[in-house]
Formats: C-alpha cells, sequence, structure tokens
C-alpha cells in the first residue's frame, strides 16, 4: 500500500501554472501600477507647482514690506520736521514780538508802557506753551504732592504741615505728565521756645 495517495497529499500537476499564463498575470500588475505611478507623479508636479506659487508670493510679500518700512521711515522723518517747524515758527513769532518790546523800550521813558509790553510777551509765551500742551502746575495753597512738586525750603506757620506758602519756581505738564516739578516753600509746624517760657515763670515768681 505504498503507493496509495491520501486525499490530503497535493498534486504536483494541480499546483503548476504554464508560463505563458504566469507572464500574462505580471503584465496585468504592471499595467495596474503605471496609473498609480502616472497619478503620484501628477501630484507631485503640482505640490512643485504650488510651492513655486507659495515663494513667489512670499518674495512679493517681502519685497511690499520692505517698501512700507522705508515708507514709514520717511514719513516719520517728515512730521518730526514739520512739527519742529511748526514750534519754530511759533517761536518767530515771539521772537517778533521781543524784538518790537526791545525798540518800544530804547525809545520810551515810560515804565508803565514797558511793563505793558513785557505782560504782552509773557502772554504770548505762555499761549504758545500751551497749544504745544503745556499746563502749569497748580500749587500755592495747596498741599504738597511729590509727585508735583520739590520741597526746597520749609517755614514755620500757623497753617496745616505741608500747605505750600511759596512757589520758588513753577512747573509744568506736558498733556498730564510732569516735564517739571514745581520747587517750593512748605509750611511746619512752629517750635515753641520752652526756655523763654520757663524764665517767664521764674521771673514771676
Amino acid at each position: 500500500m505504498a503507493n496509495h495517495k491520501t486525499n490530503n497529499q497535493a498534486d504536483p500537476k494541480s499546483e503548476y501554472i504554464p508560463e505563458e499564463k504566469s507572464e500574462a498575470i505580471d503584465t496585468a500588475a504592471q499595467e495596474e501600477k503605471v496609473p498609480e505611478l502616472e497619478i503620484l507623479q501628477q501630484s507631485l508636479e503640482e505640490k512643485k507647482h504650488q510651492a513655486a506659487d507659495y515663494y513667489d508670493q512670499l518674495v512679493r510679500l517681502k519685497a511690499e514690506f520692505d517698501n512700507f518700512r522705508k515708507r514709514s521711515e520717511r514719513e516719520k522723518q517728515n512730521h518730526l520736521v514739520w512739527g519742529k517747524e511748526e514750534i519754530l515758527l511759533k517761536q518767530i513769532g515771539l521772537l517778533d514780538v521781543l524784538e518790537q518790546a526791545a525798540h518800544s523800550a530804547s525809545s520810551c521813558t515810560n515804565i508803565e508802557s514797558i511793563r505793558t509790553g513785557l505782560e504782552l510777551i509773557t502772554r504770548e509765551f505762555a499761549k504758545i506753551l500751551s497749544s504745544e500742551g503745556i499746563k502749569e502746575i497748580e500749587s500755592m495753597g495747596g498741599k504738597l504732592d511729590p509727585s508735583l512738586h520739590e520741597a526746597v525750603e520749609q517755614s514755620e506757620s500757623t497753617e496745616p504741615e505741608g500747605t505750600i506758602l511759596g512757589v520758588m519756581q513753577k512747573g509744568y505738564m506736558l498733556n498730564g505728565r510732569v516735564v517739571r516739578p514745581a520747587r517750593v516753600k512748605v509750611a511746619k509746624h512752629a517750635v515753641k521756645e520752652t526756655t523763654d517760657v520757663n524764665n517767664e515763670s521764674e521771673e514771676n515768681q
């Protein structure tokens, strides 16, 4: 029974594939891969074009930003020059008033006229400062504020301690910011002279 074949034993003839059929299968498989490669190549080309477009846009944006930056710098410089010119024109107007006052004072013997001319100059200059945002710090009679005032002198007074008794130099603010604090004299409590009191009491005894 050595030549007996079981049902589970494979038959070599049943697994044999003719060479012509195998080549046909390989050809079909290759033909299926060709469209897939073409799709991948097409997608790659599209990505390359897209990347090139992005690069061109980036270059244009960079150029536009450089132009914007240069234009902004020019405008900034122009604003500085124009702002300076406006202030200088106002100061030239003040110079005109000063020259007129000096001319009048040289030939005038009336002190009252000279005083009036000086007051006019002061008002004119104060107007210029006000137009630029300068405002005087109100100090006299108020309470000392270290953020606005600089106490340069103290004086005994019946006023509450820290009350501003005098302004040694005016202070100014520019658009709400202190540009120069006011230098002021402030009140302090009077010191009692106990020695004099004791002497008076001894004399009365």
